[in-house]
């Protein structure tokens, strides 16, 4: 059941993760700034924004506002450090040029949907959140202080025993903001934080931002079209047309800016809206000119309200603060603090996870049932030998095919997360990539062995403990290869596009494993693709864990053309003296393949997130 968002108001903080940090407030300038798309192959580039100029004080609720298309998602992904591929132009953090890794530990960024952990509860959440990003020196007693302040500040500790997947859409968004207030950062953006929220949820979540950028501050988010009741709350207002500046101030300067530019607003119409239909060309474009004259594209400071401020962003700063200092540690905690926060999370959601980890069982023992019901006590008997071939490739077929699937379909959204955490410096990447391969380990192994005790048993093969080992060794490796697999193409490929991509590869690597099509017949040329199918060896090893230096079969029929199991093998070209060397190929193989996924990851997080 849905939790009941029933918070009317927001409580003051009481001051211990929220202290005077008035030695640390920020102050971020932006000069000359651009920001270059390529429009694809041949087809050249477009400027997102354009020489565009501003400036965003502390203390100050600052709303990005424009039509679609306008930049200010863009805007917001260039100050954060979000993204920098195609940006020119100066950004400089109270007068100084912005150094990133400086700069991540005085911010955080809020995306526009809420990627939180669904299967942990707000309490679990930010506990985890605060091991992860408060220094080791802090005791828990401290931690615990820090959490039930932000969850008392924010409305949300009514609900901290509520899974994040049942909690309304407004305290979501407020565990977003929680979870990264916990190291008290001075500067946030956020990305479109109204979006999806009632009116009463976006007033809240309005009012708690302009609480916390009067606590010393700098907030930036964008807003697409608030109500006149909503934008009376920020402070300062930039806005965006076609990647330029049409307005720079404070909210209440607005309306005389349009009147000055003989632009008044309606009696009785929202100003907001007003603007938005001027940034629009609804007005005609050459308001839009005529405002981004009047601005200087931005540099203009004259409207915003602040005294202390020149008329112009190109006057020179004086008596800036400096940044902290300069710092390589990107991180607050350990590594093996990080793998261990990281593990702890992990174990949680496998224990409420019904995709990873109870569908996946229940699949295991389904498939071995209904396998083994199929092809039952086949293994001993001389007449059925290749029937029980087929049984072997069947099982190495679900064991790819089942794996594969999974995780091609939950990776990517993951990576969400991943990337959310990643930049706002929770752990790094190395660490989550560890952990998530160790607690996959347990779940893999008992899904195997249930598979392999009993499909082994139900289909009558050899009762001798060295081939059932064999067998579920194989088996277990064979997993752990699609599981790579299917982080390379989730890593790489949308859902829609892996769910494309992966039966291709499956279907590839079957045509080079030797079932079907003998080895022997395949053509020279293409005898490379039997060397690098990872099914061609693992269906190599299963016949090798089956039939090496087995006698003669039972028979139970007139006839048994194959009860010599030698007479078999050479049939369907294949040998049983090379186990070893198919284990060693599977093992080559698994690394080879975590390897390019942690790298495919990487990639992948970093095309997206600047570091």
């Amino acid at each position: 059941m849905e939790s009941k968002d029933d918070s009317n108001g927001l409580c003051e903080p009481k001051g211990l993760f929220i202290k005077d940090r008035k030695q640390d407030q920020v102050e971020l300038r932006f000069k000359n700034l651009y920001y270059t798309v390529s429009l694809g192959f041949g087809k050249g580039t477009k400027d997102v924004l354009k020489n565009i100029n501003g400036i965003f004080a502390p203390n100050q609720l600052v709303a990005i506002m424009g039509p679609s298309g306008a930049g200010k998602s863009s805007l917001l992904d260039v100050l954060s450090g979000y993204n920098l591929k195609g940006v020119r132009g100066d950004v400089t953090v109270n007068g100084e040029e912005r150094r990133l890794d400086s700069f991540r530990r005085l911010s955080c960024y809020i995306q526009q949907d809420d990627r939180l952990q669904p299967l942990l509860t707000v309490n679990e959440n930010m506990h985890v959140a605060a091991n992860l990003k408060l220094s080791m020196d802090k005791t828990q007693k401290y931690k615990d202080a820090v959490v039930n302040e932000i969850l008392s500040t924010l409305g949300l500790d009514k609900c901290k025993s509520t899974r994040t997947a049942r909690l309304s859409g407004g305290q979501k968004k407020r565990l977003s903001i929680a979870l990264e207030l916990i190291n008290n950062p001075m500067v946030m953006f956020l990305d479109e934080p109204t979006t999806g929220l009632d009116s009463s949820s976006c007033s809240q979540c309005i009012s708690l931002l302009r609480l916390l950028a009067h606590q010393g501050r700098t907030i930036v988010c964008t807003i697409h079209q608030p109500s006149a009741s909503l934008f009376q709350m920020f402070d300062q207002v930039y806005i965006l047309s076609q990647g330029t500046c049409l307005y720079q101030g404070s909210t209440g300067n607005l309306i005389p800016y349009l009147s000055k530019l003989e632009l008044p607003c309606p009696i009785y119409h929202n100003p907001a809206d007003f603007v938005i239909e001027l940034a629009c060309g609804d007005h005609g474009n050459d308001k839009i000119e005529k405002m981004a004259k009047e601005i200087e594209n931005g540099k203009c400071l004259t409207w915003t309200g602040h005294s202390d401020l020149p008329a112009n962003i190109d006057a020179p700063i004086g008596g800036s603060k400096k940044t902290s200092k300069e710092v390589d540690v990107v991180h607050e905690t350990s590594a093996y603090n990080q793998l261990k926060c990281l593990l702890y999370r992990g174990i949680l959601k496998c224990k409420r996870d019904p995709d990873l980890t109870y569908l996946r069982i229940g699949v295991n023992i389904t498939v071995s049932l209904l396998l083994g019901t199929l092809f039952l006590q086949i293994g001993d008997d001389g007449s059925k030998i290749f029937d029980n071939y087929n049984l072997l490739f069947s099982i190495l077929m679900h064991h790819v095919g089942s794996t594969l699937m999974l995780n091609i379909i939950n990776f990517p959204a993951e990576i969400s997360i991943l990337t959310k955490e990643h930049f706002n410096r929770w752990y790094s990447l190395k660490s989550y990539y560890i952990a998530m391969n160790i607690l996959d380990i347990p779940i893999t192994t008992l899904g195997c062995l249930i598979f392999s005790v009993i499909i082994y048993l139900m289909t009558g093969q050899p009762l001798e403990w060295n081939r059932f080992g064999m067998f579920t060794f194989i088996s277990w490796l064979m997993v752990l290869i699609s599981q790579s697999l299917g982080f390379i193409i989730g890593a790489w490929f949308s859902v829609i596009n892996g769910n494309f991509v992966g039966p291709i590869i499956v279907v590839l690597l079957m045509m080079f494993s030797g079932f079907g099509v003998n080895l022997r017949d395949i053509p020279y040329l293409l005898k490379w693709g039997t060397e690098i199918s990872f099914l061609r060896y693992g269906l190599d090893a299963l016949v090798a864990a089956i039939y090496d230096k087995r006698g003669i079969l039972p028979c139970y029929s007139l006839y048994c053309h194959y009860k010599y199991p030698t007479k078999f093998l050479d049939e369907v070209a294949m040998t049983t003296d090379k186990f070893n060397y198919d284990v060693y190929a599977l093992v080559i193989t698994l690394l080879i393949t975590r390897v390019v996924a942690y790298f495919l990851l990487r990639l992948r997080v970093r095309s997206r997130v600047s570091l």
